[in-house]
């Protein structure tokens, strides 16, 4: 009979070499987290824009109607019952390159505020950084910007627009400023209205008072003429200067006719991205705190 060899036992030591590094929960989360899974933000927009538009007849095409139906109303009662139209050359344009720079930002605060809550099951069930919501709204809304360029376009080259390098910066530099202001601003609403449910209820209130705010219905030109040697603090408004260099983009070279701009309208469009990027740096930092707490309020 032959001899049983007693099996060698198997060591189950690891060495604490060969294993990664510890983190904390919170080393993937923020915006950086958001960026590194960026498949993840790309399936969360285009979820978002399916459920958006899922049992509608038209789809997309509220995209075009929404804006237009803004700018046919302001055209209206500011236009043609006011006769603003009178003093300001291409009010159509003028009024119309306003709001899409105006309905990029309320539709990125707006629903950027809403976003936790009304994601809360992804939110609770999901380890994910919970930042990819508002973030992933700011993208929906950029979206979305898309066709009302193409119908400005489309308006600004009949009018006989001619654009220029530095039109094209003040494009630039506008849509970056809302992008950033936006998602910084819907980050700290969003973690308030976790907590605080009438802060979603104040947002159209908000957005109401900035369309107004800004030289949309009315001109900068109105506003040097009114305030004098203090119209420089009018310029303090980032959602203002977003519109002035949207308009200084498209408004102006579609007229002949002369039009008033701030002087360095693009270097305090620069400076305006600055103080967006502080706005995003402190709704980052608040929702980073609130973020542990946002589940179990939900």
């Amino acid at each position: 009979m032959t001899d049983l060899v007693e099996p060698r036992p198997v060591s189950t030591e690891v060495d604490e070499k060969d294993l990664p590094p510890l983190r904390p929960p919170s080393a993937d989360n923020g915006l950086a987290g958001v960026l590194r899974r960026r498949y993840l933000l790309k399936l969360l927009v285009r979820r978002e824009v399916i459920s958006r538009y899922q049992g509608s007849l038209l789809g997309l095409m509220w995209s075009y109607i929404n804006p237009l139906s803004q700018f046919f109303i302001y055209y209206f009662i500011m236009g043609t019952i006011f006769r603003l139209h009178e003093g300001i050359p291409n009010f159509a344009i003028h009024i119309f390159s306003a709001i899409v720079i105006v309905h990029f930002f309320a539709e990125t605060f707006g629903a950027g505020t809403r976003s936790i809550v009304s994601n809360r099951a992804l939110v609770v069930k999901m380890a994910m950084p919970r930042e990819m919501f508002p973030v992933a709204t700011m993208l929906v809304s950029l979206y979305h910007v898309g066709p009302q360029l193409v119908i400005l376009l489309v308006a600004t080259t009949i009018s006989g627009w001619t654009p220029d390098l530095y039109g094209m910066a003040c494009l630039v530099v506008a849509i970056l400023m809302i992008m950033i202001l936006g998602t910084g601003l819907a980050l700290l609403f969003s973690a308030a209205n976790v907590f605080f449910r009438d802060v979603g209820s104040s947002i159209a209130i908000i957005n109401n008072v900035i369309r107004f705010g800004v030289p949309m219905i009315y001109s900068y030109e109105m506003v040097a003429t009114r305030f004098g040697r203090f119209e420089h603090y009018y310029l303090w408004n980032p959602i203002a200067d977003a519109v002035l260099l949207f308009q200084r983009a498209f408004w102006t070279g579609s007229t002949d006719r002369p039009t008033v701009m701030p002087d360095n309208l693009l270097l305090w469009g620069i400076g305006m991205v600055g103080v967006s990027l502080v706005v995003l740096a402190i709704g980052q930092l608040v929702f980073s705190r609130l973020e542990n707490k946002i589940p179990e309020r939900l």
